[in-house]
């Protein structure tokens, strides 16, 4: 992977901020586990209470894991008054999300002003084997103050 040189110096601190603020994450047990420019690894503990119906981790739950390790790692890249969106993603689902632990690894494949590309691998922890159970490729929105434009007020035409 190409070494990428953050906009904001204070990158690592703003991420673990926004990671912070997510509800979400706080319920699901997710965790930062690595970051640096580009890059970041999440961690999640199995929970009985996100399985379905065969006892495997929810697709929904594994997707958001994807996601959300999408946004941190291209907000690592943006600039200190941005915030971040997800516009569009693609998850494969690759096996069942069966294991003690699961890990979700994203990187930016291309950082832009207003989008950022991003892949990320989901991996399973199982019996001392680790699977790679789905991939997601993903579309990140720099969310960038607007201008304030000064207008003079319009005439009323009452």
């Amino acid at each position: 992977m190409a070494a990428f040189e953050p906009k904001n110096p204070g990158y690592r601190a703003a991420a673990i901020a926004m990671f912070e603020r997510q509800p979400a994450m706080h319920t699901l047990g997710i965790v930062i586990v690595r970051l640096a420019p580009g890059e970041v690894e999440l961690a999640m503990l199995h929970s009985a209470t996100f399985t379905q119906q065969n006892g495997f981790v929810h697709a929904g739950i594994i997707t958001a894991g994807l996601d959300n390790a999408c946004g941190v790692a291209a907000f690592t890249l943006m600039p200190s008054e941005a915030d971040i969106l997800t516009v569009e993603f693609k998850t494969t689902l690759l096996a069942p999300a069966r294991g003690e632990r699961f890990v979700f690894k994203a990187e930016v494949v291309k950082p832009g002003r207003p989008l950022t590309f991003c892949e990320a691998k989901a991996f399973a922890e199982h019996e001392g084997k680790t699977t790679l159970i789905a991939t997601m490729t993903g579309t990140l929105m720099a969310m960038l103050p607007r201008a304030t434009a000064s207008h003079e007020p319009r005439p009323s035409h009452a």
